[in-house]
């Protein structure tokens, strides 16, 4: 989504052809060169790591990730500053534009590194967000560790929130030093620039994310496979590979390999839903380029004094809560009837692990719901976007940067409270050893209230802010030529006629989602 908001706003609000050319000659050729920075972190990053961690028997698994998001930080950002020299040496005339507009796209590849410093310390098994959760679980149970854990999630998204507030700021500041001269509106352009930045860290974010989920099925696939029971399986390992096995040794590495696992899937998430709010800013801006053309009419709408303006930033919370409440409630019945069939069909008593047939329909069930609950959403979320366009242009702006902000620190919220809950268990297995305590089971039900928080919710505001943003750009150009064509009466009826349709499933999205007995 950014690329083509960069890309629309470049055909819209930059005046000179010749400048429009090097500047998207110069967008695609900056991807490139951020993908070839990420594979040439990795390698150098790898080499470090196995100079440092190949012989030693305790290690940080957190260490080398973060090693490789900083290389791979430090590296786009060298690449940044020699290829834009190279490439627009010149633009439009002024020889200092290179380094500009280098310095904002740096801000955002910073951003890519610097935020997930600040996740960690709120998610980390080193963190004291995290301690505070197990010592409040000690004496207060789960209610006390699941308070904690708020704690921890509202504390982050100030701090994640000010980060964001402060690189963008550095933009704006940039974008003030000439760029004007070239373009309409340049920190708009800038704040598009910074989240093009931000992606350029994508292809190792989303490496460290995808680290999380391998790490917690290595460690399901070790407990699953039931290797300590196997009759003479250490002979056996010993005789044909050579291997004096360890079991305890494994599970605790599998476990704290795990921890690391789970602070890196927190870490990606306020990346990912960033770059989709801070892209979002410059489609919104593309969209009010189209409605006012060009900032020369209706301007005065864009502004707090226009009633739709206000209403639509109103309206915007509004979709973003029900939609965190609409994802929560279908993993919570889900769950609910998993729990059901499990209770009255698999019986483990005197048996080593349930039957393939009742697995496969444990899964089925989560599945069916996960799509009940998805085809609610969507359904809701595009005749939602139809009607607010159709209502009128300016409350659609109002929405979509209300959707932005509200949906931005509700994700970094929800996914920062998950983490936490989550490591907190980690710390009491791994640390503690203290699994099956009473202190473990307050962690294990924290654990179970932050895994649709953070797995849920949180990471499925992202395309739903970047669904909303696009297919709004479509929608209110339509809704547009409609009202130009005919009249303002057939658009509301038609907004009318669309929000009803969405607030149908908005209904359904808990009504026919909720547990019922017996059913």
């Amino acid at each position: 989504m950014t690329g083509v908001a960069l890309i629309t706003f470049i055909l819209l609000g930059v005046k000179s052809p010749t400048v429009q050319v090097q500047l998207l000659v110069w967008i695609f050729v900056m991807r490139i060169v951020m993908l070839v920075a990420s594979a040439a972190a990795y390698f150098i990053n790898g080499l470090i790591a196995k100079a440092r961690y190949s012989n030693v028997d305790e290690m940080n698994y957190e260490a080398p990730l973060t090693s490789l998001v900083w290389i791979t930080s430090a590296v786009s950002i060298a690449f940044t500053y020699v290829v834009s020299s190279l490439i627009i040496p010149t633009l439009g005339g002024d020889s200092s534009q290179w380094w500009k507009l280098a310095t904002i796209i740096s801000c955002g590849t910073l951003a890519g590194a610097i935020i997930p410093e600040l996740v960690k310390v709120f998610t980390s098994t080193e963190s004291r967000h995290v301690k505070e959760v197990v010592r409040s679980a000690e004496e207060g149970g789960a209610s006390l560790g699941i308070l904690s854990g708020f704690v921890a999630g509202n504390f982050s998204a100030y701090y994640i929130g000010l980060a964001m507030v402060a690189l963008m700021s550095v933009g704006y500041i940039i974008s003030n030093l000439g760029l004007g001269s070239i373009m309409i509106a340049a920190p708009v352009f800038a704040f598009g620039l910074v989240a093009f930045g931000f992606l350029g860290m994508g292809p190792v974010t989303i490496a460290v994310d995808s680290y999380g989920p391998v790490t917690d099925n290595a460690q399901s696939v070790y407990e699953l496979s039931l290797i300590e029971q196997v009759p003479g399986i250490q002979a056996e390992l010993k005789r044909d590979y050579n291997i004096n096995v360890n079991f305890e040794r494994a599970k605790t590495l599998l476990e704290a390999n795990d921890g690391a696992g789970n602070t890196f899937k927190a870490t990606a998430k306020p990346v990912l839903i960033g770059t989709a709010v801070v892209g979002a800013t410059t489609m919104i801006f593309s969209i009010i380029m189209a409605l006012t053309h060009g900032l020369t009419v209706n301007v005065e709408k864009l502004s707090l004094l226009h009633a739709p303006f206000v209403l639509g930033l109103i309206t915007g919370g509004a979709m973003i809560y029900w939609f965190t409440g609409a994802s929560t409630q279908a993993v919570t019945t889900g769950a609910y009837r998993a729990v059901e069939f499990i209770k009255g069909h698999i019986k483990l008593d005197g048996a080593a692990a349930a039957s393939v047939a009742d697995s496969k329909r444990v899964v089925e069930i989560c599945t069916q719901y996960a799509q009940k609950g998805m085809l609610n959403i969507f359904i809701a979320v595009f005749f939602a976007t139809l009607s607010f366009s159709f209502i009128e242009p300016f409350f659609f702006i109002g929405y979509l940067m209300s959707i932005a902000t509200f949906g931005l620190y509700q994700a970094i919220f929800m996914a920062n409270a998950g983490g936490a809950w989550d490591n907190a268990k980690k710390i009491v297995e791994v640390e503690m050893k203290q699994k099956g305590t009473p202190l473990h089971d307050a962690t294990v039900i924290g654990d179970t209230v932050g895994d649709p928080f953070k797995d849920t919710s949180s990471v499925a505001l992202n395309p739903v802010i970047k669904f909303t943003t696009l297919f709004g750009l479509l929608a209110v150009e339509l809704a547009v030529q409609l009202t130009a064509t005919q009249g303002e009466g057939l658009a509301h009826v038609l907004a009318a006629a669309f929000f009803a349709v969405s607030f149908f499933f908005v209904y359904r999205s808990f009504y026919g989602m909720r547990i019922r007995a017996g059913a």
